[in-house]
């Protein structure tokens, strides 16, 4: 649709919930100048459009439903949901009466604002879903327990100010689908009301006054005899349509109603179902497809000028009927009956002047023509294509989104269209189309363009195809990875648990001396063994931290710690994974003791989720969380602690003159020797000159060892807490030995000192520096723990023991 021959008219704002109008309930009427409003609440407006003014608000008890117009009495007769329906006079007098009242019974609204009391309520009933007036007849539809009720009402007689309800004169029901019932028996209301309108053949003679029925319309007598049969059609009755929620359309002819043998639900039940479009009925209509006759016009008078030849019926979610009267070959008539998919799900929708029908999406707000296909350049082919309904509907955009109630202005000049509509967010327009332009018909499909559009069509199935495709392989993603988020719960809950006994997963850390690059370094093993039922496969990490002396007395020792990360790709259950990584030295080149080792396992929640997410980036669906794979950082994950070990200066300490060849091989350099310093001392000590035999090496290492005797640590403990303590070490040694085995439990050398039965060793100390470790029980009833030897570092000596504490 071409934006110059479109205009768009903002009138009035009107209040809205948050979230926007729901579809169903507004609805918007005009008359003349004055437009009749209801955007789903309690409130009904009455608007004046050449003065743009707000005359009147009523206000109900409840939500107001549906509205109808009788334009020749001045009376508005009003669906308020659970109440039933009010009838209001719209004489000025009438309404300034009411202000009057309304000032002496509500003080808590403005003197615009008319509460509208129970007095108003012609026809009370909590089951009322719609109606629609006919005449001097009311027409309602009311939601049973199982079945739909119609019911015929005489019109309220009685003054304006005092309206008497009319009596009931006949019922009929309908057996269609209804929502179970709730707790207290009555049933559910459903979010989609029933649509109840009146279709009369073009021939009909009134005998009261012209048709006024705001929601119908006429139609031509051949199609009124094929759609509702001979006999409703020769007795000229009007037929009551009526669209449920369950896509059923049926009908019902009036005169059959007044019968008394169906009056008040005799015998004899005259329901006729037309068509089920399977889905919600939100709209019925009817449209001139053919330009009618000028000699036909010139013969019937004004207010039959406007019969139909094509009745339609709109669903929710797009699925569209239409039919209409076409000729046989034999001259026979015959209905021709179409169905179309347009875009849904469709919120309103109004029939204008001619072949134009207007519906409404979330999106946009479209016209579709359903004029007959004739080709004026080929007149032999136009006889053959009267009647004959368009194969598929071109929608073309009116460029307004979000209209949940529409309605076609008979205001609009010749050549001209006017559409009255009210957006979700409570905004009443008016949109005006040039019928006569090129660019405001919606575009029409020839012969030669069928084979585009069917190129179009198989292009638009491969793309189906392909994204089919994509949301499956989206699927099967986020089916992994909910596969594998079961996986890590039940792994968390396995290691966090306070059972005994253990660990279903568990780590061991054990340290050792090695010679790497010529130099020998401490290192660290750890071993992870999965005791457990479960897999640890993609997303886990075996995660290593090692802090040192240094980095307990940081305040960020976390982040000075030293952390090595190995992916675990798979660790079936009793499998184990082993990993050996050095201890290393400070900037100085010295080992800082104790160092302690921290074991977990990481679960990675980014990497098992960043592709389920990305996968979920171009899903158009409302139902998508779109979540990009950025709001997960990287270290957002399951943190699941294995343990703790702390290496400290008896662990890492080397006795060479107890070791055998299997154990260590005898003559490694020390720690902090460099082969190619030890090559340029050899080779300078052979070609050394005279005067420099004398001169003394200097270095700190040097003068600690000239000048500062022998560091030496002493423990004194009570021998007999000693012996209750190692109870287990001294069963069958003495208690030195066994102290002594005690202390050095956790190094290498362990096992030798058990089989030689020593109460001291001497060995070298991580620095390189030659340690003394002594144990010698006195005759007091102590024994006496010495450790003497040049260290680098002040020497300490820790004793811990479940039973022992020092």
């Amino acid at each position: 649709m071409a934006e110059d021959n479109q205009r768009v008219d903002y009138l009035a704002g009107f209040c809205c919930p948050v979230g926007g109008l729901a579809a169903g309930k507004p609805r918007v009427l005009c008359h003349e100048s004055e437009i009749y409003l209801s955007n789903g609440s309690e409130f009904v407006y009455i608007y004046n459009q050449e003065g743009k003014l707000l005359n009147a608000v009523y206000r109900f008890p409840d939500q107001v439903w549906h509205l109808e117009l009788l334009a020749l009495r001045r009376e508005l007769y009003v669906l308020c949901a659970r109440n039933g329906i009010y009838c209001l006079s719209l004489d000025p007098q009438s309404r300034l009466m009411n202000q009057a009242d309304g000032e002496d019974k509500e003080g808590d609204f403005p003197s615009s604002v008319f509460p509208v009391d129970s007095d108003s309520c012609v026809f009370p009933d909590a089951t009322l879903c719609a109606f629609t007036v006919l005449n001097d007849i009311i027409i309602t539809l009311a939601q049973g327990p199982s079945k739909w009720k119609m019911r015929l009402f005489e019109q309220p007689q009685g003054s304006d100010e005092d309206p008497r309800p009319g009596s009931q004169f006949s019922e009929v029901e309908f057996s269609t689908c209804i929502l179970p019932s709730g707790s207290n028996g009555k049933p559910l209301a459903s979010r989609f009301l029933p649509v109840l309108c009146c279709a009369s053949p073009s021939g009909t003679s009134v005998p009261h006054i012209p048709w006024h029925s705001s929601g119908g319309f006429v139609l031509e007598e051949p199609l009124f005899g094929l759609l509702f049969g001979a006999d409703a059609a020769l007795l000229e009755s009007p037929m009551i349509l009526c669209g449920f929620p369950d896509g059923q359309l049926c009908c019902v002819p009036l005169k059959a109603l007044l019968s008394p043998e169906v009056a008040l639900g005799g015998p004899e039940t005259p329901v006729k179902i037309l068509h089920h479009l399977e889905e919600p009925v939100v709209f019925i209509g009817a449209l001139r497809t053919e330009p009618r006759i000028l000699e036909d016009m010139d013969e019937k008078p004004l207010n039959e000028d406007t019969s139909c030849d094509c009745m339609v019926a709109v669903g929710h979610y797009g699925k569209m009927m239409a039919v209409k009267s076409s000729q046989e070959e034999g001259g026979n008539l015959v209905p021709e009956l179409r169905e179309y998919y347009i875009r849904g799900p469709i919120l309103c929708a109004a029939c204008g002047v001619g072949s134009r029908m207007y519906y409404s999406t979330h999106s946009d707000l479209s016209v579709v023509d359903l004029a007959c296909n004739s080709n004026p350049s080929d007149p032999e082919k136009i006889d053959n294509a009267q009647g004959v309904l368009p194969s598929v509907l071109t929608p073309a955009s009116l460029s307004i989104c979000s209209v949940v109630t529409l309605s076609v202005s008979s205001r609009a000049p010749k050549g001209e269209a006017e559409l009255l509509a009210l957006s979700a967010k409570g905004r009443l327009m008016t949109c005006s189309l040039d019928l006569g332009s090129e660019d405001s018909r919606p575009v029409r499909m020839n012969t030669g363009k069928v084979g585009q559009k069917i190129k179009e069509l198989l292009s638009g199935i491969g793309n189906v195809s392909e994204r089919v495709s994509f949301l499956k392989k989206a699927v099967d993603q986020r089916n992994r990875a909910l596969t594998c988020l079961n996986e890590a719960m039940n792994v968390s809950c396995a290691l966090l648990s306070n059972r005994e006994g253990p660990k279903p997963i568990s780590c061991t850390t054990t340290t050792a001396w090695s010679c790497f690059q010529l130099r020998d370094v401490l290192t660290a093993t750890c071993l992870l063994e999965n005791s457990s039922d479960y897999n640890l496969d993609q997303g886990w990490t075996f995660c290593i931290q090692v802090f040192t002396s240094s980095c307990a007395l940081e305040v960020d020792s976390v982040g000075s710690a030293i952390t090595y990360t190995i992916p675990v790709d798979q660790l079936t259950p009793g499998s184990k994974r082993e990993v050996t990584l050095p201890l290393g030295s400070n900037e100085n080149g010295k080992l800082d003791l104790p160092v302690t080792i921290s074991c977990a396992l990481f679960y990675s929640l980014k990497e098992i989720l960043g592709s389920a997410l990305t996968s979920s980036d171009s899903l158009d669906a409302p139902f998508f969380d779109e979540c990009p794979p950025d709001i997960l950082p990287d270290r957002d994950g399951i943190f699941l602690p294995l343990g703790e070990y702390t290496v400290d200066m008896l662990q890492c300490l080397r006795f060479p003159s107890l070791a055998v060849a299997e154990v260590q091989v005898p003559g490694l350099p020390s720690p902090t020797s460099d082969p190619v310093n030890t090559f340029l001392e050899a080779s300078r000590g052979q070609v050394e000159p005279e005067h420099m035999k004398n001169i003394e090496p200097i270095g700190p290492d040097f003068l600690r060892a000239k000048y500062l005797p022998p560091s030496v640590a002493s423990v004194k403990v009570s021998s007999e807490l000693l012996k209750t303590a190692l109870k287990e070490y001294c069963s069958e040694i003495p208690l030195c030995c066994a102290t002594l085995q005690w202390l050095l439990a956790e190094n290498s050398i362990v096992d030798i000192v058990k089989t030689q039965v020593l109460t001291e060793v001497q060995g070298v100390a991580p620095d390189g520096n030659d340690i003394h470790l002594l144990v010698r029980e006195a005759r007091n009833g102590l024994a006496h723990l010495f450790l003497q030897g040049n260290l680098y570092q002040p020497p300490s000596l820790t004793l811990f023991h479940p039973n022992l504490s020092l």
